[in-house]
């Protein structure tokens, strides 16, 4: 029996209109999938910034201004409108000098008045604290047009920007990395976000490498006919005198999209991309008004060292490349693991960028349940990755081709069902593209015992294990080992017999293993600022998710109550809870205003006009998220409010329910709503047994984890 949906209209609509059986009518207006890119390997992410005391500012004297005849006011007006330049030009890190066209002496104090107001007290060109900028490398020559709101920098060959806020990159000229990523010249624009959640990213600039046939003469004109054509105005000669034939030349575009208007539409996340805490007391932002007016803020000091490579992480990603770049029988299948904070996704995320200067796609199989890559917190996904990921996670979410929601931030509660529904995804394995396996920080006990089975069930070729500190926090996976330790359902490999060469054996395979270091500053410690735990990415992660059901033009957000929801029969799906027991006449209780996984089973629900509900937890496919905003039992419908398309959802016959919960800010803070909130209540008495929050003890062994060596 297929299912049966109907569109219910809004709180503040009257229409009752009925669609059509077997139809999902509602028009959802899906995220743009963000196109990402990041530069090669070879690039330096490093630069060493030289630490000096810093000078002391120089303060604003009040100045008292004498009036000026008017016949001098309309000379300088007349002058003005002669020059080419119409408005003031940004350089020396960030500060603004007018046009000084007008040699009058009015004129002159007039601008010098202006430049130090403009400056706020800064030093001028030949100030200590100017001269420590242009060691430090610190000056941004960028320009500023007003008309289309973009700003043109230009960077010297090896200069580098690390930078908080978020932007619209494309590269005019020379070519720029980025995360290991290389954006050369004629390609697409790329959204960069770099929130404090995050080590900021670096736009490091790596020249341009003209043809033959070029000379440097060519390259350099080449180059300012460039910076001129993205400019209704001629450019200040600053800048044009900053530009070579081994110049970057790159556009700045503020980035504004539905995802970003959502999350600072709270007043919690309303600096989730500004500077962290760290940050602001060290004074480490670089003012530079073009630079800030495309929503970036340059870095300097030590919080400007970006993403701190190691020798063994760059020999680690050097050797990867070079693996795939090579002959091989197979693809590479590549392992990363490691404990809590060691660094794994932005290990991930360097490597696929590098990967993708050499191949169109990578594989990334998803096996980390509560640090997801691309989907909300609870699923396991295959994904096929062709564009750049130039951001943390929750600002690149995408729909995988394969997935399975377990429902869990862990698989402590099972393990056998965790294992086999990633068999089940990698049996969807091209084999024709580089494929990376993503684990979780769990590597003690059994979670060590679940990376010997995945090595060995999807006969990983590369092992990248991350530490940090003086000792390794587990055993090392290397070959050897692998030859003698138990998995949690493998075991070692038959040892060859007397007459049969250990090299010949069938069931003997090897990797290559490499010990990575991580030596960025907090290293296997959780993170303590704001939007650093764990639990405070996966809400942003799930409201990254649900930021698609807003409206992709600027506007008020939609709160909750406000978006209209799907009704599904209760005949139409079945209905199972996939972390516990629950007595089926309970289980509607307990999944209102639930998040649930959507799902397709392979056999028909048939209902009998109550709801179904299942006595095991299935692994199939699922589409994507929602939450079951209302039950009514008397009509025998569900009210289900969900970003996927209507044409997926009439493949879903299955709710699942699982730990997953909505982020607590989704539900406190629904604008428009007169009296009580939907969803909230005041009136609730921890007292009562089993009203409070249930605490776990890991470190205990439960009856549940006990398992028979028979």
């Amino acid at each position: 029996m297929t299912m049966k949906v109907h569109k219910v209209p809004s709180r503040s609509q009257n229409s009752t209109k009925r669609h059509g059986k077997n139809k999902w009518r509602k028009k959802i207006h899906r995220l743009d999938s963000s196109l990402l890119n990041t530069g090669p390997g070879t690039a330096k992410l490093e630069q060493q910034i030289t630490k000096k005391e810093k000078p002391e500012l120089k303060r604003l004297k009040k100045l008292y201004t004498k009036p000026i005849p008017e016949n001098s006011c309309a000379e300088e007006k007349r002058k003005e409108k002669a020059t080419s330049g119409t408005f003031a030009h940004v350089h020396t890190n960030g500060g603004t000098e007018l046009d000084d066209s007008s040699s009058s002496v009015d004129s002159q104090e007039w601008s010098e008045y202006a430049n130090s107001v403009l400056k706020n007290g800064m030093e001028s060109s030949t100030s200590p604290k100017t001269d420590q900028m242009e060691e430090d490398g610190l000056q941004f020559h960028a320009h500023f047009d007003r008309i289309h709101n973009r700003a043109v920098l230009v960077m010297k060959q090896g200069q580098v920007l690390c930078f908080r806020g978020k932007c619209l990159l494309t590269c005019l000229y020379g070519h720029v990395e980025v995360l290991g990523f290389t954006i050369e010249e004629g390609q697409q624009p790329y959204p960069l976000f770099s929130p404090p959640s995050h080590c900021p990213l670096t736009i490091t600039a790596l020249g341009n490498n003209p043809p033959s046939s070029k000379n440097k003469k060519e390259g350099l004109l080449e180059a300012k006919a460039i910076v001129r054509k993205y400019f209704s105005s001629e450019p200040s000669k600053k800048l044009m005198s900053e530009v070579d034939s081994d110049s970057c030349v790159v556009l700045l575009e503020p980035l504004d999209t539905p995802l970003t208007r959502f999350l600072t539409s709270f007043s919690e996340l309303s600096e989730i991309f500004g500077l962290n805490s760290k940050e602001l007391k060290s004074q480490a932002a670089v003012y530079n008004p073009v630079l800030s007016a495309v929503g970036v803020t340059a870095l300097r000091g030590p919080c400007a060292q970006g993403l701190v490579v190691s020798r063994s992480y760059r020999e680690a990603i050097s050797s990867l490349l070079s693996a795939w770049a090579g002959e091989f029988v197979r693809c590479p299948i590549i392992l990363v693991c490691g404990g809590k904070s060691s660094g794994k996704s932005t290990f991930n995320r360097h490597l696929m960028n590098s990967l993708l200067n050499h191949t169109a796609s990578v594989e990334y199989l998803e096996c980390d349940l509560g640090q997801t890559e691309f989907t909300p917190p609870g699923c396991l996904s295959l994904n096929t990755v062709t564009e750049p990921l130039l951001g943390p996670p929750f600002t690149h979410l995408r729909d995988p081709e394969h997935m399975v929601y377990y429902g869990q931030a862990d698989c402590q509660a099972d393990i056998d069902r965790y294992l086999e529904s990633l068999k089940s995804l990698w049996r969807h394995v091209s084999g024709e593209s580089p494929v990376i396996i993503n684990t979780m920080g769990w590597i003690r006990g059994h979670g060590f015992q679940i990376l010997i089975d995945l090595i060995r069930l999807f006969s990983v070729t590369h092992v990248v294990q991350l530490s940090f500190g003086n000792a390794p926090q587990c055993q090392l996976l290397t070959p050897d080992l692998l030859r003698t330790a138990r998995g949690w359902q493998t075991h070692p490999p038959t040892p060859p017999t007397l007459t049969e060469e250990p090299a010949s054996h069938p069931s003997i395979r090897s990797h290559v293993f490499f010990s990575v270091q991580s030596e960025f500053e907090g290293a296997g410690t959780s993170g303590v600022m704001q939007h650093q735990r764990s639990n405070e990415l996966r809400d942003l992660a799930l409201l990254s998710y649900f930021s698609q059901l807003q409206s992709p033009e600027p506007g008020p957000i939609r709160p909750l109550h406000c978006l209209i929801p799907y009704q599904v029969p209760h005949s139409a799906v079945a209905v199972g809870v996939t972390h516990c027991e629950v007595a089926p006449n309970n289980i509607l209780y307990a999944a209102n205003a639930s998040i649930v996984g959507l799902c397709c089973l392979s056999e028909k629900v048939m209902g009998r006009g109550g709801p179904v509900v299942l006595s095991q937890t299935p692994i199939c496919q699922c589409v994507g998220l929602g939450v079951l905003r209302g039950v009514d039992m008397a009509r025998g419908l569900y009210f289900l409010v969900t970003p996927v398309s209507p044409s997926v959802l009439r493949h879903v016959n299955c709710l699942l329910l699982g730990e997953i919960t909505l982020p607590k800010i989704l539900l406190t803070k629904q604008h428009g709503v007169e009296g009580d909130l939907p969803y909230i209540t005041t009136d609730y008495s921890f007292e009562v047994q089993g009203a409070g929050k249930l605490h776990i003890y890991k470190g205990l062994t439960r009856p549940g984890f006990i398992k028979s060596n028979n």
